[in-house]
């Protein structure tokens, strides 16, 4: 019976057939396979021996069950994986099986292979994303919208603006997840304390062939692990991330708001069912989705942190939060990305009512803007801030136009004419270098994947 929601709720398949437990299981007789044949090319072991070993490090042989059925006797799972493996090769070969290693050079190598599928899987979801939002963005670039700050209507800018800043900040993400690979996804085989003493003056240059076989770096020094903050840097890539599609899915949920309603997720009205006694609902459900997995993707944040600082050269407080925390970082980032994209790729635009919120506060958002005519027409900049202050508090106050509030100031006529007021007061013509800035990151963005 299915108990976790990522056994039938959340996740996607690629990402959860790499963490599934054959998977998990083939990388680690993949590593037990690389020892055998670097000790081979070292002359250690015979070369028939290490084709032994590799024609049976397969799951084909060595089966899940039977390793279940290993550990429930032994209670250790890679001393269960050695014997599982042992067994399946001809005559005395498997006696060679795991020569010179501990536990954790195949628990951690193995991990390394995973992450590394893992990372492939986010960078592809990423990218795709990020240029979702740079087509949004190039789409948009002309569609003025009320900008706001503190939640409060601030000065006009451009969706394009908003899709650009997402699709700037993904692809640094992207950038933090690359970087982060080169230092958690890299080789131990070092033995108990990291000293490869049972290989002997030999063993640093197994250590070496191993990661060679295995495609991806040598570790530089380790004790009995790979050191973990490789691991938390990675986990906090990962929840960077998750503040990313956050930000996104907050941003999109205020936006669909009843009252603002610029623009939503898609809702299919001939069967999508909003609530279960309202009607007339349209929520946001996967905005929300994604927010709300976020938060559990940030928390493992210190769950990693607390991983590093483990006794002398090793104890085992490590191991049983990873087997929970590396899965499901995983499983969960892919799967909010995947909501993510499906999310941008439908959004609904409500054009008249972007329109309608950003004429709202009767000119008000253009106070800003006639402060700074008048300082360009010859006025004092603090005289003009005043003037334009005391009128747009007035207009507030008492529901007017605050063009024809700041026209009611003998001053400000010496400086503005009518007409110059109602230009001043268009905010489609008040978006600075937005286009320029919309450019330059559709520009640069040519040379980023």
């Amino acid at each position: 019976m299915a108990i976790h929601p990522i056994e039938f709720r959340y996740g996607t398949p690629e990402m959860k057939n790499i963490w599934e437990s054959e998977n998990k299981l083939q990388k680690m007789l993949d590593v037990e396979s690389a020892l055998s044949q670097a000790e081979a090319e070292l002359g250690i072991i015979p070369h028939e021996v290490a084709k032994e070993i590799k024609n049976k490090a397969n799951i084909k042989y060595v089966t899940l069950e039977r390793v279940d059925e290993i550990e429930r006797e032994t209670n250790h799972d890679i001393a269960s994986i050695v014997k599982g493996l042992a067994e399946q090769c001809e005559g005395d070969m498997g006696e060679y099986v795991h020569f010179g290693a501990t536990s954790n050079d195949i628990v951690d190598s193995s991990q390394s292979l995973l992450f590394k599928e893992s990372i492939e899987v986010l960078e592809e979801k990423i990218e795709r994303l990020t240029k979702i939002t740079l087509n949004l963005a190039r789409e948009n670039k002309e569609n003025v919208c009320i900008g706001r700050t503190h939640g409060q209507h601030a000065l006009p800018t451009t969706y394009g603006m908003k899709f650009a800043l997402w699709a700037d900040e993904l692809y640094r993400q992207f950038q933090r997840l690359e970087s982060s690979k080169k230092n958690l996804c890299i080789v131990m085989m070092d033995g108990a304390v990291g000293t490869t003493a049972a290989l002997g003056e030999i063993g640093w240059d197994v250590h070496k062939k191993v990661a060679e076989i295995l495609n991806l770096p040598p570790a530089t020094i380790t004790n009995q692990v790979i050191q973990r903050d490789n691991h938390v840097e990675f986990m906090m890539v990962m929840a960077n991330i998750a503040t990313t599609l956050d930000k996104i899915a907050t941003e999109v949920r205020n936006l669909q708001r009843t009252e603002i309603m610029e623009l939503g997720e898609y809702f299919n009205p001939e069967k999508q069912v909003g609530s279960s006694t309202m009607p007339h609902k349209m929520n946001p459900i996967t905005a929300e989705r994604i927010c709300g997995v976020s938060r559990v993707i940030r928390s493992y944040v210190v769950a990693a942190m607390e991983n590093n600082p483990l006794w002398h050269e090793r104890d085992l407080t490590n191991s049983s939060c990873e087997r929970i925390i590396f899965p499901e970082a995983c499983i969960l980032t892919d799967y909010i990305l995947n909501l993510t994209i499906k999310l941008m790729t439908n959004l609904i635009f409500y054009e008249d009512n972007i329109e309608r919120n950003l004429n709202m506060t009767r000119g008000l958002i253009m106070a800003e803007r006639l402060m700074a005519e008048l300082t360009r027409k010859g006025m004092g900049r603090q005289t003009a801030y005043g003037i334009v202050r005391e009128c747009a508090i007035k207009a507030n106050k008492n529901q007017e136009l605050l063009s024809e509030v700041i026209l009611t100031k003998t001053e400000v006529k010496k400086y503005l004419s009518y007409e110059d007021v109602e230009e001043i007061m268009n905010p489609h013509t008040y978006i600075g270098s937005s286009k320029k800035i919309v450019d330059e990151i559709l520009e640069s963005s040519k040379n980023w994947f």
